[in-house]
């Protein structure tokens, strides 16, 4: 059997694009005598789609564009994923085309995602068919992870699926598919989405693994791929690519900011640069996904400035070449602090004043992007955001968080890797310790623990689930842990206003872990 495989980017609802795109490959394969083409699940709608789903109107988009790519499917046969009303409920299916006719639905019995769990519902599962005289067993999203015999029924198993990307996530899936493809005695060929809707990452990574568990063809991770194999030849075994976790999350970063600004219609993103690694990770990325010539940055230093972060601010911005002004803050923070001082008092400086500067630099960022249409990009860390160490409507600000779901070893990685060619982020960047700088000589050891520490309790925390007794007998300072605990429980309201953050983990904050705002569990 000859066959391709078609890993796309969709839009969500933009039918038009997503048909020419299938279409194209249809075409493609039909001239290169492909006897089958896969597409990934829900390629005709997107996903996710969430409330969409609900909406009659869009699914009947949805089976009116499969009828329209099925009037250009003679002598071919095509599978691809879609969601079709059944009995009134919506259900994800994978449709068989054969010979320009829409022969049956094959759907989905496992859902399991949260991106689904309340819009979809569970169907039969998989099904048996016949290409090109083969028995194929056809299986949809993660029912491929369910307990499956094959036996004698199938020759060949496809799974269409929609596994976004995490930390790891793509070697465990070869591992997963070899194992499965070894254990059955059956090739499985898999097509998975690539690209971003709004805060969600695919990063592709289709292929074709044999019974040997071997993998005959792998397709491009981060970016759209097609492939015609001849499934009965003989073929070398193919090496499967060595996985480096920073290496991915850049590349995962910049698809996703890349896609939020081209589906959505955005041209231009501006931020504030500190001089700190946070920022200057932000806006390295911003430039190199969007462009130098797309970016646009403020500097904007008060009396608690070191001249060192402003002159590492400069160096980066003029280093990118990127836009950039300076607007010192030290005069609006004066004029506010004498408008309040009848209201204050004696009371002496403390974090009132410190979150005063930091919402000073928000609200002119926000002007900056209200008054050119830029797009105000979040800077804050997973680290921070757990602990709540930032102000609300200050630092927090932004329409897309890119390096929210980071821990801050995990943005010191990022700069080094963004730094592998050439000096891009000022050494002293990365190597000086990091500082708010809301008052003098403030240092963020001041208030937390290291972050080598930080970061690792934060992870067994959010994670793992572990307890605060299993983190402290695997080691960990007793006092830190409580003290971290607690700051996570009292910050959780600060991440019910945050922006979409892209997701990179396998436990986004406020979207797979997802706390009640109001309670009195410790736990």
């Amino acid at each position: 059997m000859k066959i391709a495989l078609a890993q796309l980017n969709y839009t969500i609802g933009d039918f038009d694009s997503n048909r020419k795109k299938i279409v194209e490959c249809i075409d493609s394969a039909k001239s290169q005598s492909a006897q089958l083409i896969v597409f990934a699940e829900q390629a005709i709608s997107g996903a996710p789609a969430y409330d969409l789903l609900n909406k009659v109107s869009f699914l009947d988009l949805c089976e009116e564009t499969l009828r329209d790519i099925a009037s250009h499917c003679e002598n071919i046969s095509v599978l691809i994923g879609l969601p079709v009303q059944c009995s009134n409920k919506t259900i994800s299916v994978a449709a068989l085309i054969e010979n320009k006719k829409i022969k049956r639905y094959i759907g989905k019995k496992t859902i399991r995602s949260r991106d689904e769990s309340s819009y979809l519902s569970p169907s039969k599962g998989c099904e048996y068919i016949k290409i090109a005289g083969k028995k194929v067993a056809v299986v949809v999203g993660e029912d491929i992870h369910t307990e499956q015999e094959y036996g004698e029924y199938a020759d060949l198993i496809i799974n269409l699926c929609n596994s976004p990307y995490s930390r790891g996530i793509i070697e465990k899936r070869y591992d997963f598919y070899r194992q499965l493809a070894f254990m059955t005695g059956k090739s499985i060929v898999f097509v998975n989405n690539v690209g971003a809707q709004t805060d969600i990452v695919y990063d592709g990574s289709s292929g074709i693994i044999n019974s040997r568990g071997e993998a005959v063809t792998l397709l491009k991770s981060f970016s759209e791929d097609f492939r015609i194999i001849e499934l009965d030849a003989d073929h070398e075994p193919v090496r499967l690519p060595e996985q480096n976790k920073t290496v991915n999350v850049y590349h995962a970063i910049k698809l996703g900011l890349q896609d939020y600004f081209a589906k959505n219609g955005f041209k231009t993103a501006c931020l504030g640069l500190s001089g700190g690694i946070d920022s200057a990770v932000v806006v390295s990325l911003a430039a190199e996904a969007l462009g130098p010539e797309n970016v646009r940055v403020l500097l904007m230093p008060s009396q608690f400035s070191s001249d060192h972060s402003v002159e590492d601010a400069r160096a980066l911005a003029e280093n990118l070449g990127i836009e950039y002004q300076v607007v010192p803050i030290n005069e609006t923070f004066a004029a506010l602090t004498t408008t309040l001082g009848p209201v204050f008092g004696e009371l002496p400086f403390d974090v009132t004043e410190e979150n005063m500067q930091s919402r000073i630099r928000g609200m002119m960022m926000m002007a900056i992007s209200n008054k050119f249409g830029n797009i105000l990009l979040a800077t804050s860390n997973k680290s921070e955001i757990a602990v709540g160490y930032g102000t609300l409507y200050g630092d927090t600000v932004g329409a897309l968080s890119i390096i929210g779901d980071l821990y801050k070893s995990e943005v010191y990685d990022l700069a080094r890797y963004i730094n592998r060619d050439r000096q891009i982020i000022p050494v002293s960047t990365i190597v000086k310790a990091p500082s708010a700088e809301l008052r003098l000589e403030q240092k963020d050891s001041d208030s937390l623990p290291p972050y080598d520490i930080l970061d690792a309790i934060l992870y067994r925390m959010i994670e793992e689930g572990q307890s605060r007794e299993e983190i402290i007998n695997a080691g960990f300072n007793e006092k830190d842990v409580y003290k971290v605990y607690n700051l996570v429980l009292k910050s959780e309201f600060k991440r019910y206003q945050s922006c979409p953050t892209l997701r990179l983990s396998t436990c986004t904050l406020r979207i797979n872990r997802r706390l009640p705002l109001t309670n009195k569990y410790g736990y």
